[in-house]
């Protein structure tokens, strides 16, 4: 499995990525995109979990806001999507020393949301639709410990996941855009604190 950035840009690394959608690992999760693709008539909007990540022995679950064009289109919740948000996801995540077989990623609202050139921001009613999706998917983590909101639409429901999950740890951390990561020189450095705060909550 090639794990570097943007290689999901590859459509052979993009097919032999979905060739493993119905590994052990992950088959469920595939069958909980299957099934909310056919719930809410979104189809491939809503990308399935990376093969990459930890499956249902995630002990991590990052959530983020809501899937863009490019997770749309490799069809993968992946940091080997061809972004620069994904990209430095991906080195931050190895330079915190997390690892990725010990995390999974998805997203507050978990199908695309836009236009077909441009994706908005998830407002309220986005945010509402998506919670029992969540709700769902926490009962298929059982070795869950942490879950973490990235940016501050997904912040907006940490005082529900508190009451639903109480036996969780709910952490915080900035969303890995360019438009943050790059908007001063210290952000960077701020969002990898996080992340080892993370690293060491994990540990």
């Amino acid at each position: 499995m090639i794990d570097t950035p943007k290689s999901l840009g590859n459509l052979r690394h993009r097919a032999e990525r979905l060739a493993q959608i119905n590994d052990t690992h992950i088959a469920e999760l595939t069958a909980f995109v299957n099934c909310l693709r056919n719930e809410r008539g979104c189809g491939d909007k809503a990308p399935y979990f990376d093969p990459a990540d930890g499956g249902v022995g995630a002990e991590v679950l990052f959530i983020l806001e809501a899937p863009g064009k490019k997770a749309v289109d490799s069809g993968f919740i992946s940091c080997n999507n061809p972004d620069e948000t994904a990209k430095n996801w991906l080195e931050l995540n190895i330079q915190a020393k997390i690892p990725r077989k010990r995390t999974i990623a998805y997203n507050i609202v978990p199908w695309y949301i836009g236009s077909d050139n441009k994706i908005r921001s998830a407002n309220s009613d986005d945010i509402e639709q998506g919670w029992p999706y969540l709700v769902q998917l926490l009962t298929m983590l059982p070795k869950l410990k942490i879950i973490v909101l990235i940016g501050k639409k997904a912040q907006r429901v940490a005082s529900r996941l508190r009451v639903v999950r109480p036996d969780l740890r709910i952490m915080d951390c900035p969303h890995p855009s360019p438009l943050y990561v790059n908007n001063k020189p210290e952000n960077r450095d701020i969002l990898l604190s996080a992340l080892r705060k993370i690293a060491t909550a994990l540990d």
